[in-house]
């Protein structure tokens, strides 16, 4: 959090950016749903939506999403096989070209998975998260498998990063893997960094999400801007 910025400015921009979100959700969509705090707002805002009429079926990037979800009446599946209309969801920091670090949360696994079966991307942050050449600063979150996971950090490590598993070893997420919480300082090849990473044995999936959005809507105080890139 940046000097002088207070807590409750930030979480008013997180609501800001939810609820110009819920806008572009249309009856008779497949909503793809991320994971994290914003996102938590932006499942608030659908769900007033829903009670009032509107009609969609969400496919979740995490079980602590659906259960939030389906508590606000929202119909989730959790084994659709086509492409959802939209995926909502969140970063942990944006670059100026719009890519992201994501996996704050510890969902980057199926996150990715939503956002690549969906035909758009919004992610919808704060105005902290625009990192700008500080991107990198945010400790970037690797899944590995439990299987040799020192080995397999020890091989992350010498792309030039110091990596600790999250909790010791004792986060576990939905898939059973673990997170390692790599750090890399400034990243300013996001691309050729996640084909690195992921050619690792044991590497499961990066926290690296090049290209992949279709519009940044960072919220304000009362109001949010969007970011067109696609």
């Amino acid at each position: 959090m940046k000097e002088g910025v207070s807590l409750p400015l930030i979480e008013n921009e997180k609501k800001s950016a939810a609820k110009e979100a819920v806008k572009l959700i249309k009856d008779g969509m497949i909503v793809g749903i991320g994971t994290g705090s914003t996102v938590n707002y932006f499942i608030e805002e659908l769900g007033k939506r829903v009670a009032s009429g509107l009609k969609v079926k969400g496919v979740s990037s995490s079980m602590r999403s659906s259960d939030l979800a389906r508590g606000y009446g929202i119909e989730i599946v959790d084994d659709f096989q086509g492409y959802m209309d939209i995926d909502v969801d969140g970063a942990d920091q944006v670059d100026g070209n719009g890519n992201l670090i994501k996996g704050g949360g510890g969902a980057l696994l199926r996150e990715k998975i939503v956002a690549y079966n969906s035909r758009n991307v919004c992610i919808i942050v704060d105005s902290q998260k625009m990192a700008g050449d500080k991107f990198g600063t945010f400790p970037l979150p690797v899944e590995v498998t439990p299987y040799f996971a020192s080995g397999t950090i020890k091989h992350i490590e010498k792309l030039g990063a110091q990596c600790k598993l999250r909790q010791n070893g004792n986060f576990v997420t939905d898939n059973g893997n673990l997170i390692a919480d790599c750090e890399f300082g400034q990243i300013r090849d996001p691309g050729n960094l996640e084909k690195m990473i992921r050619s690792i044995p044991g590497v499961v999936e990066v926290g690296l999400f090049v290209g992949m959005a279709s519009e940044i809507i960072v919220g304000s105080e009362n109001s949010a801007r969007i970011i067109k890139l696609k």
